[in-house]
């Protein structure tokens, strides 16, 4: 499963000269703990988290926060992210989509702790075989009996899962 089908799209940043207390704000309305902060041209240059406004001083984003910044593609395997978060010990990871090394790369997503967890709770199963598997989506196809995605239905998650 690659990145893309888990990041959430719509991603609230801010700017390296956007004041703290609207970082806060944003933070809080948002119910989020940390923002990408992204140049004018599209880059970003640094994340925002709840632990850098308690942590360090500053007025501004571009005072307290940290880079520079571990970023993905939209075509990294979720199991990459998930080894990265944990290794790392981090939390969120920007996704960026365009050319590398072109200056076309921008921010598509971002990919939390949260969202990698989701796919634990995800399960379907498919109705010829039996066969379980976990993801957001079903699978093209069944890796035992090759039947297609339409033969898979959605399992409720057991209580306690």
């Amino acid at each position: 499963m690659k990145v893309r089908e888990i990041m959430t799209a719509r991603v609230v940043t801010v700017t390296p000269d956007t004041p703290v207390p609207v970082i806060a704000a944003l933070l809080r309305d948002n119910r989020i703990s940390g923002v990408p902060v992204v140049a004018a041209d599209g880059a970003v240059v640094g994340l925002v988290s709840e632990y850098d406004l308690l942590a360090r001083e500053g007025e501004t984003a571009g005072e307290v926060m940290t880079g520079p910044v571990i970023t993905v593609s939209e075509d990294t395997d979720v199991e990459d992210v998930r080894h990265l978060l944990v290794e790392r010990r981090i939390r969120r990871v920007p996704v960026l989509s365009g050319e590398a090394g072109g200056g076309g790369q921008r921010l598509a997503g971002i990919v939390s702790r949260g969202d990698v967890v989701a796919l634990l709770t995800t399960e379907w199963v498919c109705q010829v075989c039996g066969e379980a598997v976990r993801g957001q989506h079903p699978p093209v196809r069944c890796p035992k009996c090759h039947a297609g995605p339409d033969r898979f239905v959605l399992q409720d998650a057991c209580p306690g899962d």
